[in-house]
């Protein structure tokens, strides 16, 4: 196969948080297309607004090469494609491949000889070359590795981070053969300033994506666990982590509700897998479980602490500030705050919700939540803490006070207050 950088239309295949800023730094440089199945985003982008605030205006106006389109015909000028669907999981904690699947079938009409198709989309390893190429196959009829070639290259993204954009974390790339890694390595290396490295294999790629978020799950499990002993050892979690940070090898891992669209799923993907295979992986399963149980973990500790203060459960009002499952950001993805509101119906509990950075609209969408812009002071007999919004920092303990009837809790799940100032902290 012939392969010039100067000769490559690319074609990212979904514009969220990762194919967005993606399609941008190589519209930049390449002739891109950005596609997405959704009109209306497409539409937004050409005005050249992202709701997703990954991308400024000024930003989307510098990828001076970059076209939108919701059109599939469209890609047929692309000789390398960049799949960046979403990869979610499903009710039974199963991965859906359905997102990655429809995008194969997709590529296997548009595809032509001698194309690269690349995948970025969380998987467990081998999904690439067992699951998603023969799709390609089957649709395009085509033969892998002769007529067309694949690569594999795991998303690092992390939204709402303004520090670690795409350009400045380190890549890892990976080829269908020696040669189309190096291909692909090259490709991402003319707009990564950080560098790549290329592993020796997809399969190895795509491991490493889905160890990344399981190690640091099972680290925050751990925490959670910590946190949950140290409650009950009436010992503040937070200090007892503050003092063992002081070691020069200890990992500063904090307590918390563990959601997102990558470490909340890709472990189930790697379990998933080794299930497969006839392994069984306690320690991978047991921390995850133990990090889903702290939503109801959380709603039980508030309960206990309003009849203690000999608040009525039954009928209350609860603000729950903040919904995304990260502070500073609208990405609603997998938000376990979510699970707490869930349970503090069970509670036959009325919870409000209030988050600066939430599309009311998304909330409804999703989730068949409502956002209060504006919570009505002096109406809740809890309030819970539950993202660290840097306008929530803000507003300060006294206008968060305000909110409370003269007898409340204040249940601070990220330690964004003072120990004294509030009732609870996780």
């Amino acid at each position: 196969m012939s392969f010039s950088l100067e000769k490559v239309t690319i074609g990212v295949i979904g514009l969220g948080y990762v194919g967005l800023p993606l399609a941008v730094e190589f519209g930049k440089k390449f002739k891109t297309i950005g596609f997405d199945i959704n009109q209306s985003r497409v539409a937004e982008l050409c005005d050249g607004v992202d709701s997703t605030l990954e991308c400024s205006s000024d930003k989307l106006k510098e990828a001076l090469t970059l076209n939108y389109s919701a059109t599939t015909e469209d890609l047929k000028k692309c000789n390398v494609y960049i799949v960046t669907v979403p990869t979610p999981i499903d009710e039974h904690k199963q991965p859906d491949l359905t997102p990655l699947v429809k995008a194969s079938e997709m590529l296997g009409k548009v595809v032509s000889k001698g194309d690269i198709i690349i995948y970025e989309s969380t998987v467990y390893p081998g999904a690439t070359e067992e699951t998603c190429i023969p799709v390609v196959e089957r649709v395009s009829g085509f033969t892998f590795n002769k007529d067309f070639y694949a690569g594999y290259s795991p998303e690092r993204i992390n939204p709402g981070d303004k520090e670690h954009r795409v350009t400045n974390i380190l890549k890892v790339t990976s080829g269908s053969t020696p040669e189309v890694a190096e291909q692909v390595d090259q490709l991402y290396r003319s707009i990564i300033i950080a560098g790549t490295y290329k592993a020796s294999s997809i399969k190895v790629a795509e491991a490493a994506k889905v160890i990344e978020n399981t190690q640091r799950d099972v680290n925050i499990a751990l925490i959670n666990e910590l946190s949950i002993i140290f409650n009950k050892l009436n010992i503040d979690t937070l200090e007892v982590l503050e003092a063992a940070g002081t070691k020069w090898n200890f990992l500063p891992f904090r307590p918390g509700l563990v959601g997102g669209h990558c470490i909340g799923v890709d472990p189930y993907y790697l379990t998933h897998k080794a299930q497969t295979v006839g392994y069984h992986p306690e320690m991978i399963l047991a921390g995850r479980r133990l990090n889903d149980g702290m939503s109801a973990y959380v709603v039980s500790q508030l309960v206990k602490k309003m009849l203690k203060k000999r608040i009525q459960v039954e009928g209350a009002n609860v603000l729950v500030m903040g919904l995304t499952f990260k502070e500073n950001c609208p990405d609603l993805r997998n938000t376990k705050v979510v699970d707490i509101v869930q349970e503090l119906q069970e509670y036959n509990i009325t919870a409000d919700i209030t988050d600066p950075w939430c599309s009311n609209e998304e909330a409804k969408h999703e989730y068949g939540l409502s956002i209060s812009k504006a919570p009505e002071q002096g109406k809740y007999d809890a309030i819970i803490l539950a993202v660290a919004h840097n306008e929530f920092r803000e507003l300060g303990i006294e206008n968060i006070r305000k909110l409370g009837k003269e007898n409340h809790v204040l249940y601070d799940l990220k330690y964004l207050l003072p120990k004294d100032e509030v009732d609870m902290r996780l």
